[in-house]
């Protein structure tokens, strides 16, 4: 195995779709994985493209957005290093189902569905393993979605921000003072509410000294504080 197909293993074992593999069958993913690098704001897909590849960061962010029908541009999810996004490409070619755009530059491996589909015909056992990660993931989802039915805007925000503070620590920040590169509308849009509601929560946060705002950025300085308010 070579140094890119290494660092391909380490990267895969961090990702909870291949959770269940096992070193051998990480190192068959790895063989058939590419490195891909973008830059700040760039499009890696875009909403309504063939599916064709799926791609795990490695370094820096990205964001799923989808086009509303009055113009707006809604934002679905972040991606951080570990994160998978475009995943469906490894079992099917359907169209892409929202823009994926760059927040930073982006570090990351692909892996063409073609090539994976190949494999899992190969190893049947990996196809098994696969898609009972990914069933796992479909029932965390269904949970959260659930969950998130009975919340507050307050609560869903502060959810939003503290998953957003886990990533980043993830990454290397401190256990306090934890900068989240986020927009208000973005941090909106994840939680599911509307900007003015979004807005009005954070300024409580900030007055409670929890957070402080900053153009597209948001310090969350006591993330414990900031989980008191998710229920």
């Amino acid at each position: 195995m070579d140094t890119r197909e290494h660092v391909a293993t380490d990267l895969l074992a961090r990702v909870p779709v291949f959770a269940t593999l096992g070193p051998r069958e990480l190192a068959h993913v790895a063989a058939v994985s590419v490195p891909r690098s973008f830059d700040a704001g760039q499009v890696i897909f875009r909403e309504g493209d063939a599916s064709d590849t799926c791609y795990i960061v490695r370094r820096g962010h990205a964001r799923a957005i989808r086009a509303h029908g009055d113009g707006r541009t809604l934002t679905l999810a972040h991606f951080g290093p570990g994160d998978i996004f475009g995943e469906l490409a490894m079992f099917d070619d359907e169209r892409r189902s929202a823009t994926i755009e760059t927040l930073d530059p982006v570090d990351a491996v692909a892996i063409m569905g073609s090539d994976m589909r190949r494999l899992l015909s190969e190893h049947p056992d990996l196809a098994v393993k696969l898609v009972i990660a990914l069933g796992r993931r479909l029932r965390e989802a269904n949970e959260r979605i659930a969950r998130q039915s009975f919340q507050t805007v307050q609560s869903r925000v502060a959810g939003v921000l503290g998953q957003l503070v886990i990533q980043a620590q993830a990454e290397g920040a401190a256990d306090a003072d934890v900068l989240v590169v986020v927009t208000q509308s973005d941090v909106a849009q994840l939680a599911g509410s509307s900007r003015e509601s979004a807005s009005r929560f954070l300024a409580v946060l900030e007055r409670a000294g929890v957070v402080t705002q900053g153009r597209g950025r948001v310090t969350v300085h006591d993330p414990k504080a900031l989980q008191r308010y998710v229920y």
